[in-house]
């Protein structure tokens, strides 16, 4: 009988981690292992447990991250293959950036990486948006983008949700108008951009799910593209991929429509007597945006079919 392969979530009691637990409990191919709760920050303990799984799950902050790396590659042949959740190394030439759908073969690179950096929630759809009309010769590399975006309180941390949670925080949010949002060099390098992006995100009064939108006037785009040919690339591009979909543009977008799932979806609404699109991706910041990515993920390293959804979606 096979061994069934093991996962360590080191910072499982965080959101993201809870939840790719949660996910990770209802696949009978994948055995979790935990640490005792009064021995999670001993590295002891935690190297320990590194040496006896397959894989760990770095579910923590970025220098927290940056710690737990090195500790697993002290183990040398003994190290286990990892997927990082935070920021830390999403710009890292070592790490395989693990977003399945950037490319034909990045499925494969995954599976085959011992390293991978799970996507940001905000770049993940503006990036799927943009890279297939930058390689199409659609979207000038250096054309000017602006992507706004908002998101359920979730993704902000244990502060933001305290704050929304007891009812201190506003009902809508913008914030990053410094122009230095950490997601944004990720944003750039994924997408093709060769200008840096403007990236204005926004948060409300919800728990998650999520929306980035981009604007375009299409007349300054080479061969003035119509949406419909947008929409096609993005069809075309797209087509047979288990999680993200192309539908049809709408007068309305509410947020939170696929929480507890893995999918995405890729609207293009439009206007061609105007000559202007905007461009929407639309997914749970704690599904697509984070823990379902990481399972996907984890599925595609271990070679395992995985359920991406919540128990209670997956009913």
């Amino acid at each position: 009988m096979a061994k069934i392969p093991t996962v360590f979530i080191d910072g499982e009691a965080g959101t993201t981690g809870l939840q790719i637990r949660e996910r990770l409990a209802i696949l009978p191919d994948i055995a979790v292992r935990s640490i005792d709760p009064s021995r999670r920050k001993d590295p002891t303990a935690r190297l320990a447990l590194m040496a006896e799984v397959d894989l760990v799950v770095l579910c923590l902050p970025d220098d927290a991250a940056k710690e737990s790396t090195a500790m697993a590659a002290s183990l040398g042949a003994d190290a286990p293959r990892l997927v990082d959740a935070s920021t830390a190394h999403r710009v890292d030439p070592d790490w395989v950036y693990g977003l399945p759908e950037l490319t034909p073969d990045q499925p494969a690179r995954i599976a085959a990486a011992m390293r991978v950096s799970n996507p940001g929630c905000y770049p993940t759809g503006a990036i799927l948006l943009l890279r297939p009309m930058i390689e199409a010769g659609l979207l000038p590399a250096d054309h000017p983008i602006s992507v706004n975006a908002v998101s359920g309180f979730s993704g902000g941390g244990n502060a933001m949700i305290a704050a929304y949670e007891s009812r201190t925080a506003p009902d809508f949010e913008l914030y990053g108008l410094t122009l230095e949002h950490k997601h944004v060099l990720e944003l750039q390098q994924y997408s093709g951009l060769t200008r840096r992006p403007i990236f204005v995100p926004s948060v409300g009064d919800f728990r998650q799910g999520m929306i980035d939108s981009i604007p375009l006037h299409l007349d300054t785009l080479p061969g003035k593209p119509k949406p419909a040919d947008i929409e096609a690339l993005l069809a075309a591009r797209y087509a047979g991929s288990d999680y993200v979909r192309v539908v049809p543009g709408t007068a309305k977008l509410e947020p939170q429509a696929l929480n507890n799932t893995n999918l995405l979806e890729l609207r293009v609404h439009g206007s061609e007597a105007r000559g202007q699109a905007i461009l929407t991706a639309r997914y749970d910041n704690l599904g697509k945006g984070a823990s379902g990515a990481a399972v996907q993920n984890i599925g595609l390293m271990l070679g395992i079919a995985v359920e991406t959804r919540l128990p209670a979606a997956a009913e």
